[in-house]
């Protein structure tokens, strides 16, 4: 499909450009090109949820010719494809610091890209962050190369019955609603890879995405030549039991490596988002070996290229397959390695598993030389949980470092606020914003502006909420429990609080309803009111999450809290956007020290929302006193989960609710603008994905590219 043909029947010759703008996602993080398609047509544009391809289809051609004869349109379509050009002629951070590596690509395997709303081939942090790696390496000119599978049928729709209770509904991805291309293979074939499984062949196709410079290919199993059994293999994201997941991430690592090499792609280093990419080592491995590389020397080589990022501080989060499973999934590729099938089990064998199941973390483990958790904290929890791999080292010395993850500034920061921060800061600021001391400039905006942009992205938060209970209540819904539930009736003016996050036990969304009569006396005080808007998932097999869930939504039904708690359907991107815009406090609960990092606070932040948090993850190293609040860690002697919420009560009660009521003598919270600005400076300067991709090329990617080895590696068992 080209994109001015089928995809975009019609564009007038003046205004062509729109189409290539359309299939490449950084129009998403470039505020002018956001503006050229939502000038077209504003109520299509959201109707459409910010997806340029099916605007553009659907756009009356009238309104398109009449754009392409607007002087101020015009003005504003020539100054985008001019920045464009300006941008692709001029030397990159990576081709300024590293001129001699530029053309060693680094190879980004993820089992899920959080690139956009309008591809939903995530389900959360770990896909979102990649997305954000991708971006950040495109504004930084690094030559990466993303990997993953297209599912077909997304993650899932959210939908909840009467009774709250989650309903996991299918998605069909339309890819002609979306910059996905079609790769073709030799000769014209639908397939560029072919990759062994349990005893057949399952032929490969793929699909590219452009996010920016960087292209990202997503693998095809849905092919007329695959076994009927084969050709969802990449339907759906974490659907299935683990023989599934086994096989989806065979064919991630696998055919992952042979598709590169199809299209004449050779990286230099490799990068595994978590383990479920780890056999993508493996089939390197074999590729040395059959190509006569000893198999001591072949490991060496993989080690010494590669880099691997765990997210899950929780051991038994991590993938694990029964003996039975690899050797039916891997069959005969066992032989090929130069392994006895034990050998090579025991490369993802823990030392002190008795039962032989073999873990994707330790293969990545023992086949990575660089490894790293997401934050400081997930660090150190990650040398405790892998400590045994080295069981000759004290746990400080275990070689695993942490890159604490980070945003993509444009894609999360609000259009109001990038606009007042032009305003505030100069049109450059985005690319003056590493320089030291440049947030220092945070703490001088103006008051009264900084909180005008404030409650403008708070009453389009509200607008949104009714808009989107409206479609629902026309589309489905037929009982008024649903739509109050919805959040009709919160209130612009009144302190609103944010929790969204996948709904795991151990995030604690049910906290704040610990004590129900202090949260209720918190809800509908009539001088100092508080309202809490949920949104989130359940993974579709965590029915202990579901039920955390369900208790949420119950509250939302109760008129003793007079509408003051809402739960959104469907969290996805697009609402996420909508939500760390426009609350006034993030909520984040998880028990410490299970959250590995918890990257919505950031995004929260990065629109001047201080977060309230236990301190775990990012918070623990991000929060300063000024830019937010923390629940100390609690005393492991007592009731856990009582001690925080007395915490949280207490500092909702007597602190955070009381500074956002309190006004000056302008009308303004001046203290609460306070900590907006601190909690704008502390993730600017320190958890942004540029500062996280950059971490990751001058302490991981230079070494790997170069294939420096730094001789700590894990026993092989």
């Amino acid at each position: 499909m080209t994109p001015d043909g089928s995809r975009i029947p019609y564009l007038p010759e003046r205004i062509e450009g729109l189409a290539p703008i359309a299939m490449n996602l950084s129009w998403s993080w470039n505020l002018d090109a956001r503006a050229l398609f939502r000038r077209i047509d504003e109520p299509l544009w959201h109707l459409t949820r910010h997806n340029p391809i099916e605007m553009l289809r659907r756009a009356d051609p009238a309104r398109l010719a009449g754009c392409a004869t607007d002087p101020a349109y015009l003005a504003l379509y020539d100054r985008v494809m001019v920045a464009a050009r300006e941008r692709a002629g001029r030397a990159s951070w990576f081709s300024s610091t590293l001129p001699h590596l530029s053309r060693q690509p680094v190879a980004y395997f993820c089992a899920e890209f959080g690139l956009h709303a309008t591809v939903p081939i995530y389900s959360g942090g770990l896909g979102v962050l990649a997305g954000d790696h991708c971006k950040a390496a495109s504004d930084l000119g690094v030559p990466l190369v993303g990997v993953g599978l297209f599912y077909t049928k997304g993650y899932f729709d959210q939908q909840l019955r009467l009774d709250g209770w989650q309903q996991d509904g299918d998605v069909r991805v339309d890819p002609r609603s979306t910059p996905l291309e079609r790769l073709d293979g030799p000769d014209g074939k639908p397939y560029l890879a072919v990759v062994p499984t349990f005893g057949r062949p399952v032929h490969v196709g793929a699909w590219r995405i452009m996010v920016g410079d960087v292209p990202v290919f997503l693998l095809d199993t849905n092919l007329e030549e695959n076994d009927p059994a084969d050709r969802d293999l990449s339907g759906k994201l974490y659907a299935g039991g683990p023989d599934l997941r086994l096989r989806q991430e065979w064919i991630l690592g696998v055919g992952g490596v042979r598709l590169l090499r199809a299209l004449g792609i050779q990286p230099a280093a490799w990068h595994a988002n978590e383990g479920h990419a780890a056999f993508m080592m493996v089939e390197r491995l074999r590729e040395l070996v059959m190509g006569g590389t000893a198999l001591d020397a072949a490991i060496h080589e993989v080690r010494a290229r590669s880099i691997f990022t765990t997210h899950t501080p929780v051991a038994a989060g991590h993938d694990n397959f029964t003996k039975d499973q690899i050797e039916g999934c891997i069959g005969p590729v066992q032989e090929t390695l130069g392994l006895d099938p034990e050998r090579l089990l025991r490369l993802g064998q823990h030392p002190d598993n008795q039962d032989g199941r073999f873990h994707m973390t330790i293969l990545a483990l023992r086949l990575s030389h660089r490894v790293n958790g997401v934050s400081r904290r997930h660090g150190e929890v990650s040398r405790q949980i892998w400590h045994p791999l080295w069981p000759n080292r004290p746990v400080e010395r275990v070689p695993i470092g942490h890159v604490t993850n980070g945003v993509h500034l444009e894609t999360w920061m609000s259009s109001r606020m990038l606009r007042f921060m032009e305003r505030a800061l100069g049109t450059d600021w985005v690319e003056r914003a590493g320089t030291p001391g440049f947030w220092e400039a945070v703490e001088r905006l103006d008051d009264r502006e900084i909180w005008a942009v404030h409650v403008d992205m708070k009453r389009g938060l509200a607008s949104y909420v009714r808009e989107e209970t409206r479609r629902r209540w026309a589309e489905r819904w037929r009982e008024a429990a649903h739509v109050v539930g919805a959040g009709t009736l919160l209130n612009p003016d009144v302190f609103t609080i944010g929790f969204a996050r996948r709904f795991a036990t151990y995030k604690r969304a049910s906290l704040l309803f610990h004590d129900f009569h202090r949260l209720h006396d918190l809800l509908v005080n009539p001088w100092r009111p508080v309202q809490i808007i949920f949104a989130g998932k359940a993974h579709p097999e965590d029915g202990p999450g579901k039920e955390v869930l369900q208790t949420i939504y119950s509250f939302t039904r109760d008129p003793a809290l007079e509408g003051r708690v809402a739960f959104i359907e469907d969290y996805d991107l697009h609402l996420a956007h909508r939500l760390v815009q426009g609350v006034d406090l993030w909520l984040n609960l998880p028990k410490v020290p299970l959250e590995a990092c918890g990257t919505s606070g950031m995004k929260a932040a990065l629109n001047c929302v201080p977060q309230l948090s236990t301190l775990d993850g990012w918070w623990e190293e991000g929060y300063n006193g000024q830019n937010g609040w923390a629940i100390p860690v609690a005393s492991t002697d007592g009731d856990v989960d009582a001690q925080d919420a007395e915490r949280l009560y207490s500092l909702l009660e007597e602190v955070v609710v009381p500074l956002f009521y309190t006004r000056d003598e302008r009308g303004l919270p001046a203290d609460w603008i306070r900590y907006m600005k601190h909690a704008l400076k502390a993730a600017g300067e320190r958890f942004t994905a540029r500062r996280m991709v950059q971490q990751y090329v001058t302490d991981s990617y230079v070494q790997a590219i170069g294939g420096e080895a730094p001789g700590d590696d894990p026993p092989l068992a």
